[in-house]
């Protein structure tokens, strides 16, 4: 009887053991992850593709002398805005001067031998007529004539050439523009060509260089055809300052650097306020042809992985992993040019613990790190 109850009991204790061990395992299915959401909107994008560049006089010029002397005549303040064709210097004027009234005396010379020998051909003339002279002399007094004429040709080249360097002793203004600091001071001596006096530049209008790959030519062009008054913005040097003044594509260079594969373009801007200097570094803006009605959400929900870009999408309980294509940063949005639609909602906390396919929850994330640590 006691063997019969002892094997009664031992299935009972199996059962009950086996009953403890199933609910002593721990579940494997991971709590839903709590999460934040927010709406992929379509809103206005209007954003720029940045080009470093440089400002450049549209005409610019260094003065220099032709002729040699002492400098006599300073007639500017430097860095003044000068008028076209008012002196800046004078070199010494005196053997110029001199050269010219010289040059002068000797046409009249010229002239008065040319009026001799054509006073003397018209006699010898008249004499042969009545055969009183011989044919020889006329011929003579011709000759002499001609040799007159090439003398006075001659003397008039001289006074020519001697008004020209008399011209050359005043260094005028080419053009309108802002003139710089003077190279020499009075009583320098200067040579022909070698002597940089000053460097003169025009100011409104200015231009911008920029170097572009070769793969943006064609919209270069297509922008040098049309464009409107926010195509081009100018950041200038200090990084804070914007140039609006509407600007305009004055000349593609004409050919491809062969070694880097760029091309210059010269964008024309006013600078009626003298804001904009020749030399000045600045980046030119340029409005990107993708601006308009743009898919943005919010930057901190997507994440980087060897160089591709994702976000995830709420679908009910379900976060599902997309990878997206971005364009640029739009304050603290970021454009999303593919992979997502306006109305989806992108998970912007918590997503760090997800996996594609993952199950989630609305709500704030788990705080971690510091603000956990100090809770404990």
């Amino acid at each position: 009887m006691k063997t019969k109850n002892t094997l009664l009991i031992l299935p009972v204790c199996m059962l009950i053991w086996s009953s403890c061990q199933k609910k002593a395992k721990p579940s494997t299915e991971m709590p839903p992850t709590p999460v934040s959401v927010a709406e992929a909107k379509k809103a206005e994008a209007v954003y720029y593709d940045n080009y470093q560049g440089t400002v450049v006089a549209l005409n610019s010029v260094e003065l220099r002398s032709q002729v040699t002397g002492f400098i006599t005549g300073i007639f500017f303040k430097e860095g003044e805005v000068v008028q076209k064709g008012k002196a800046l210097y004078e070199i010494d004027r005196r053997k110029f001067l001199d050269a010219y009234e010289q040059a002068q005396a000797n046409l009249m010379s010229a002239n008065a031998n040319l009026v001799k020998a054509q006073k003397d051909i018209d006699r010898y003339t008249m004499l042969l007529k009545n055969d009183a002279v011989a044919s020889q002399t006329v011929d003579q007094a011709q000759a002499a004539f001609e040799t007159s004429k090439s003398q006075v040709a001659v003397a008039k080249a001289a006074v020519a050439s001697a008004k020209t360097d008399l011209s050359y002793a005043t260094i005028s203004a080419p053009f309108t523009g802002r003139i710089g600091i003077s190279q020499v001071k009075l009583g320098q001596q200067v040579s022909p060509g070698s002597t940089l006096l000053n460097t003169i530049s025009s100011e409104n209008l200015i231009a911008v260089d920029v170097v572009i790959n070769e793969q943006d030519i064609n919209r270069f062009y297509d922008l040098q055809k049309n464009s409107s008054d926010s195509t081009f913005k100018l950041q200038l040097s200090d990084g804070t300052t914007t140039y609006n003044k509407p600007g305009k594509v004055l000349a593609i260079d004409r050919g491809v650097n062969n070694q880097t594969g760029t091309i210059k373009v010269r964008v024309q801007f006013p600078n009626g306020d003298d804001i904009l200097k020749d030399g000045m570094s600045c980046v030119l803006n340029v409005l990107n042809s993708a601006s308009g009605e743009r898919v943005q959400v919010p930057y901190k929900a997507v994440s980087e992985n060897m160089g591709e870009f994702f976000v995830f999408v709420s679908q009910d309980t379900i976060a599902k992993q997309l990878k997206v294509k971005l364009g640029p940063r739009i304050g603290t949005d970021v454009v999303v040019m593919s992979g997502i639609k306006a109305g989806d909602k992108v998970i912007t906390d918590g997503f760090q613990r997800l996996r594609d396919g993952g199950k989630i929850t609305l709500g704030a994330p788990a705080q971690q790190g510091p603000a956990k640590a100090a809770k404990q």
